[in-house]
């Protein structure tokens, strides 16, 4: 494996956005790309140790996105930044050995959130930002998307380990003011609002015991690709909490197994 660390894909005021970048190191490429994108309710996690790290052996690059946490910048930074790295990507295609035309994302919880609205905003340009390289695609061609949030408005329709309309949630921090008096500030972070018929097929992955992130986010996303004639595939993790806490080792190799198939059928030449 070939390790390119630190990688600076924009400049955001004076601060550089890092990605880290690994490439398998077996011939074969151009290679496509998997772009994974952190949980941490938007206000911690890091780029480090990415759970995308085995696709590496699978002969996937993996490009692990660093971004603008809550705390120092309200959205839409957050999926500005990743688009920007999308087309970072997408302009070295050729220096790294990259398929600028198979670019998957895959996050989890808040990250999971991110790469939704990076497979539904391919072409809305208010959520495309300025920064880094202008000129090529931030869309993606498949989105992998684990437990995260969709419809901030409605996380408190069942009851969880959190108040999500409460002024320091996650959420209200991510958009800068408590969701539920700033409704419109939260529906523009809603990736459902943006599904249209270029969205790219998803893969969503939830489990039934999750009391973090209620199971109905990924209900909502679902149903609206399904609606939308979106090729879409719902995996219910039984008895899984957030993280897939829980989970068993059968139920962990199974969701391996979904993600490759996914990512091998749409990211494959």
């Amino acid at each position: 494996m070939y390790i390119h660390r630190d990688l600076v894909y924009a400049d955001a005021d004076g601060r550089a956005l890092l990605l880290d970048l690994y490439l398998p190191a077996s011939a074969g490429g151009p290679w496509p790309v998997i772009a994974w994108v952190h949980g941490g309710a938007w206000r911690t996690g890091s780029k480090e140790n990415p759970r995308a790290l085995r696709m590496v052996d699978r002969r996937y690059a993996v490009a692990s996105i660093g971004y603008r946490l809550s705390q120092e910048a309200t959205f839409p930074a957050q999926i500005h930044d990743c688009k920007a790295a999308v087309r970072w990507l997408r302009a070295h295609a050729d220096e790294y050995g990259l398929d600028a035309d198979r670019i998957g994302a895959w996050g989890a919880s808040a990250g999971g959130h991110l790469v939704a609205l990076l497979g539904t905003t391919g072409d809305p340009p208010a959520l495309e930002g300025a920064l880094g390289e202008r000129a090529p695609s931030s869309r993606v061609q498949a989105v992998c998307d684990f437990f995260g949030p969709t419809d901030f408005l409605r996380m408190n329709d069942v009851p969880g380990s959190m108040d999500h309309d409460a002024a320091d949630s996650p959420e209200s921090q991510l958009i800068g003011a408590p969701i539920q008096e700033h409704s419109a500030l939260a529906q523009r972070a809603n990736p459902i609002r943006y599904v249209g018929p270029r969205t790219p097929p998803f893969l969503i992955v939830h489990g039934d015991a999750d009391d973090t992130v209620i199971l109905n986010q990924s209900q909502y996303l679902y149903r609206a690709l399904r609606v939308a004639g979106i090729g879409a595939t719902f995996h219910i993790v039984e008895g899984a909490g957030h993280g897939f806490r829980g989970a068993s080792q059968a139920q962990l190799a199974e969701i391996d197994a979904l993600v490759d198939a996914f990512f091998g059928t749409h990211l494959r030449p």
